[in-house]
């Protein structure tokens, strides 16, 4: 990752269209994207939910691998060569027969620093069916501050954006295949999600058509305000902004919610 200045953290967001099954042709396109972001100088590539294969779950025998191997280790590779960390999620494979939506972001180096597996499944897709529930939260001490990770249908969840708050996440990832007729819900939940918890929050969702879904991108990099600072339109294209951690400080020095809370009557702990 580039050296940063004054906590400014540079990230770009790969809306793509996702092929079904076409592990090798979608690589092809985060290649482009990896060499377009690194181009504009960014430290981050966030890239959309189940970017290889899209939710060919009946096929995840064929696709998921573990962390180390296959599609994990062609991200790590470009995320070392591009000197860029780099997240999305891929099938990966967990177990005998057992099978995980997996969130894993490589820093700079190419260095495996996060798994996050995608605890609230989508029934809608599927993903019940094929996949299991991650089962716990997870964070990293990175470059860009302390991040933590989520995926699509987990943007549902506030409690799990205020666990990462009690544990002072700056900024939350989150890739997404997150389709029509729900724009409203989608952006509506992520300012939301930010201006509750005093974060930055960066979400790539996918673009394209796959099993009769269609999907609209919009993906958005939203400061602690819930001011929007980057947002895609329903194509594909690389989006681009940049977030200054500092901004943190001042947001929750101007409005001190946290101060104010009542854990004692609602019952939500930091752990």
């Amino acid at each position: 990752m580039k050296e940063t200045a004054e906590n400014k953290i540079t990230i770009s967001l790969g809306q793509m269209d996702v092929h079904l099954g076409k592990p090798d042709k979608n690589l092809a396109k985060v290649r482009e994207l990896v060499e377009e972001a690194s181009g504009r100088g960014s430290d981050l590539l966030l890239l959309p939910e189940l970017w290889s294969t899209g939710y060919d779950l009946e096929h995840s025998d064929k696709h998921a691998t573990r962390i180390d191997e296959g599609i994990f280790a062609a991200t790590s590779n470009l995320a070392r060569e591009s000197n860029m960390a780099i997240l999305g999620s891929c099938l990966s494979l967990v177990g005998p027969n057992r099978y995980a939506n997996s969130a894993v972001l490589f820093d700079e180096n190419g260095v495996n620093v996060a798994i996050y597996n995608k605890i609230h499944l989508f029934g809608s897709m599927d993903e019940p069916r094929y996949l299991i529930p991650g089962e716990r939260l997870v964070t990293a001490e990175t470059k860009m501050g302390k991040v933590g990770l989520a995926i699509c249908y987990d943007l549902r969840f506030p409690e799990l954006f205020r666990a990462y708050a009690l544990q002072e996440v700056s900024l939350v990832l989150m890739p997404a295949e997150w389709p029509k007729p729900r724009l409203s819900h989608w952006r509506i939940l992520l300012m939301a999600r930010a201006i509750e918890n005093q974060q930055f929050i960066a979400a790539c969702n996918r673009v394209g058509s796959s099993k009769g879904y269609t999907f609209f991108g919009h993906s958005m990099i939203i400061d602690p305000r819930g001011e929007i600072i980057a947002e895609g339109s329903e194509e594909e294209e690389l989006i681009t902004g940049t977030i200054d951690l500092e901004q943190i400080n001042s947001v929750q020095s101007k409005m001190p919610a946290f101060d104010d809370r009542r854990p004692d009557i609602y019952g939500l702990r930091s752990e």
